[in-house]
């Protein structure tokens, strides 16, 4: 009997042992399964929270993975992306640091595509009575008092380089340039705005959309400055296949029409 023990102890651990060798041999494979299935890492301009939040949603809803969103300025997110941050898809406010990205030819060949426009707006807070007419030596500096012009770093980031243009095109950056509250992307300046710490902010038109606490007091002429641009595109070395599909979802017609209900222009 207990030999007969012995040699059936014996069974179970060699069967043990072969059970746990063939799920070590299959675990490499189910680990490549998972990468490639992973939720894309989205990372893209500040000013499409509102919008790709959205967009992650709905597509979740269809039984993919929900996309991890990262949010920031896109100079700021083109230099992570070249320092190595582990990124499926890169959404910008310009094409300019798509450029940048494709200079260095860390966009995946063939995948970049422009998604969506929008306009460039003056906010002020919505309890602010001011009007203003943007034209040619328009009074901005007045208009301002004493206050700042809240603006996203005029020198890399989008919001802030499209601001610029208008207004050196509209001869009036002279007068304010000096008196420029620089944000760190388009969103913080609003905030400036929409806190009252400013009187007056440049932004794109969806952001005032979105910030309930300002109101929009001007339009820039769209001619006034290059177009504002969005482009998407997959980088490189993903190898993600959500990410592939998620870019193709931004591009359907339900993803447009996600794009047009939160204020953004057609491509």
């Amino acid at each position: 009997m207990a030999v007969r023990n012995k040699r059936w102890a014996l069974v179970v651990a060699v069967a043990g042992a072969v059970a746990a060798l063939a799920a070590l041999l299959a675990a490499p494979s189910e680990r490549v399964l998972a990468a490639s299935e992973r939720a894309p890492v989205v990372l893209a301009a500040a000013s499409l929270q509102e919008c790709l939040t959205a967009a992650a949603d709905a597509w979740a809803r269809q039984g993919h993975s929900r996309p991890v969103l990262s949010f920031a300025a896109s100079s700021a997110l083109a230099r992570q992306i070249e320092a190595g941050a582990p990124a499926d898809l890169f959404v910008s406010a310009d094409e300019e640091w798509m450029d940048y990205l494709a200079a260095r030819r860390l966009l995946a060949p063939g995948s970049r595509t422009n998604v969506a426009t929008n306009r460039l707006v003056v906010v002020a807070p919505a309890a602010s009575p001011l009007r203003l007419e943007v034209r040619p030596g328009f009074p901005l500096a007045r208009a301002l008092g004493t206050g700042r012009l809240a603006t996203a770093d005029p020198a890399t980031v989008p919001a802030g380089k499209y601001g610029r243009a208008a207004l050196t095109r509209l001869g009036v950056w002279n007068q304010v340039e000096g008196r420029v509250a620089n944000a760190e992307n388009v969103r913080a300046a609003l905030a400036l705005v929409a806190r009252g710490e400013a009187p007056l902010g440049i932004v794109y038109a969806t952001d005032a959309q979105a910030a309930p606490a300002v109101r929009i007091v001007a339009l820039f002429p769209a001619q006034s400055h290059p177009p504002i641009i969005y482009p998407v595109a997959r980088m490189a070395r993903s190898g993600n296949a959500e990410a592939e599909g998620f870019r193709h979802f931004l591009l359907s017609v339900q993803g447009r029409a996600i794009f047009r209900r939160f204020g953004f222009g057609p491509a």
